[in-house]
């Protein structure tokens, strides 16, 4: 048996930063490698895996691409990360490289430090860990506060001295970072190119390498290769959480919830898309996802949601024997109403 250690590849990254676009991208010019690919899902339906699993790509089959989507991969590790990696690790052909993509609330740090259970350590090794940015979304301030005025305010104030969950999730994905992968530059200038590098590069002591992308698009030779070797290090990439409750607490996600919305066939996709934008501006739906049932068409719609910016594309053929049908994934903030988003959302296709 070959006792190389496997390299295994982590990507992370705020809600629709673009993730599975370059991994789906990475999959399909691996140059040969074999990957097996290890997604964590926030929510029950599995959209990535959906999409990537019609990426066609030969190196990664639909057996190679595993889905976990019984909760955030940080906080059950212990339940199903080593579980997987363990039955992984058993297959007669084992693959060239793991990548390993988090959801979107996931803290990387538990994940990158499960890699030291004496299990995976001697037979696979954090290549790297590569996070994702919605460049846009920066660029908008998305994730960014004033600075100069909350820091007036804390004069004032000590209870201001603190960033909001969504904040220090940002943070703490880059603060583990080995590569920052600064996607959607084309949705920006080179202005707002410079504020966003600015302002990442504010947000940790560390500075790893910055890269830009537009649409996922960044070679494999980048992207895989890194040769860090992240677990040894992890005690230089602490989260917000692990610093401030060090005596080994967990930690939870309830500041965020998600659901799924089912529907039928949606006759007119562009009134439909253009209305779904007025209903995640008023109820401040984070991110939305998933897959569109067109009338008429024989292909699947799929729609990606960051705030009211929404993506959409036709990315197969309905299967024959399968059912059709409309499935979105909504996830926001704990205080969202579910009923109400639930109902307005459902009014789209009645009304």
């Amino acid at each position: 048996m070959n006792q190389q250690k496997i390299p295994a590849t982590v990507i992370t990254g705020f809600l629709g930063a673009g993730k599975t676009t370059m991994i789906r991208n990475l999959l399909t010019n691996a140059g040969g490698k074999k990957i097996a690919l290890i997604i964590n899902e926030f929510g029950d339906l599995g959209v990535d895996g959906d999409v990537l699993k019609g990426c066609g790509a030969e190196n990664c089959t639909e057996d190679d691409i595993i889905e976990l989507t019984n909760g955030c991969i940080c906080c059950t590790v212990a339940d199903d990360f080593i579980p997987t990696m363990t039955k992984l690790l058993e297959r007669d052909q084992r693959p060239d490289h793991i990548v390993i993509e988090t959801s979107g609330l996931a803290l990387p740090q538990p994940l990158v430090a499960a890699f030291n259970w004496p299990d995976i350590r001697s037979e696979v090794t954090v290549d790297g860990v590569i996070t994702v940015v919605d460049s846009a979304a920066v660029a908008a301030g998305r994730f960014a506060d004033d600075h100069d005025a909350v820091d007036a305010r804390r004069a004032e104030d000590e209870s201001l001295d603190h960033e909001s969950p969504i904040e220090e999730l940002f943070e703490d994905q880059l603060t583990c970072a080995d590569l920052i992968v600064l996607n959607k530059t084309d949705l920006i200038d080179a202005d707002g190119l410079g504020r966003v590098k600015s302002e990442v590069a504010s947000r940790i002591a560390r500075k790893p390498v910055m890269i830009e992308a537009r649409n996922g698009e960044v070679p494999a030779s980048v992207l895989l290769g890194l040769g860090i070797g992240t677990e040894d290090d992890i005690a230089n990439r602490k989260s917000h959480h692990e610093l401030e409750h060090e005596d080994g607490e967990p930690h939870d996600h309830d500041e965020f919830d998600s659901f799924v919305v089912e529907l039928g066939a949606i006759a007119d996709t562009a009134v439909f898309v253009e209305k779904l934008k007025g209903v995640i501006a008023e109820h401040d739906v984070l991110r939305l996802k998933g897959f569109v049932d067109v009338s008429g068409k024989p292909m699947r719609l799929q729609l990606q949601a960051v705030g009211a910016r929404i993506d959409q594309y036709f990315d197969r053929a309905w299967a024959q024997g399968e059912t059709r049908g409309t499935r979105l994934v909504v996830i926001g903030l704990h205080e969202m109403d579910q009923g109400a988003v639930r109902k307005a959302i459902e009014a789209l296709v009645r009304g």
